[in-house]
């Protein structure tokens, strides 16, 4: 057994920049996908919006280790050798993806129904009525809940350790299968994430406080 030496410290860091990578691609993977199931929920179509309801449903009600789980081990037995950061960055999209979607159907729902109405008077088609006037109204409300969510997805992007994927919380649990000093290298990863995670958590309060003053 051996003390934390600055090696360990530096190993955990390069964890947390993994962290850090993955996280950045499943909110930027969601926010792709969120936006469709966003619209489609809000839309008028019934059929559009029953679909995405039921995807949506599905990831929400699946536990995020177990997508990892199927994602990485389901396409792995398809015969591709899928990587551990692909496979926790489509759970985590697909993740992110869903409450995005959710997040988003509520704030393009907060747009006041009378701008809806008169995109309608001017005979505006759909997709100008969205990219127009409802989307641009919608991303005001919608930039706090969604820098909140960041917070999230970096604090979940911790359930890829269960994939043996390099982040850390497994960077951690390296190192402290090496030193034996649990309660040292948990708090030093806690106070990596809480590094990570607080400037977003008063970002989103900033934001939402200036949006309630607007």
């Amino acid at each position: 057994m051996q003390g934390l030496t600055f090696d360990h410290l530096l190993f955990i860091f390069k964890g947390a920049g993994w962290t850090i990578l993955l996280s950045m691609m499943g909110f930027a993977g969601g926010a792709l996908l969120g936006l469709p199931l966003a619209l489609a929920r809000a839309g008028r179509r019934a059929w559009l919006s029953r679909a995405a309801g039921v995807f949506i449903s599905v990831v929400q009600g699946v536990p995020l280790p177990v997508i990892m789980f199927i994602v990485y081990f389901g396409i792995s037995a398809t015969g591709f050798d899928l990587p551990a950061l692909v496979a926790a960055g489509l759970a985590l999209t697909a993740y992110a993806g869903a409450y995005l979607g959710e997040i988003w159907k509520g704030c393009i729902q907060a747009v006041p129904r009378t701008q809806w109405e008169a995109a309608d008077c001017l005979a505006l088609t759909p997709v100008q009525t969205a990219v127009y006037v409802i989307l641009p109204q919608a991303w005001r409300i919608a930039i706090p809940p969604t820098v909140g969510f960041l917070v999230q997805v970096v604090k979940n992007s911790s359930y890829a350790v269960v994939i043996g994927f390099f982040d850390l919380t497994y960077s951690s649990r390296v190192v402290n299968n090496s030193t034996f000093e649990p309660f040292i290298v948990f708090s030093i990863a806690a106070l990596v994430y809480f590094a990570m995670c607080y400037p977003l958590s008063r970002l989103a309060a900033r934001m939402e406080q200036r949006y309630k003053r607007g």
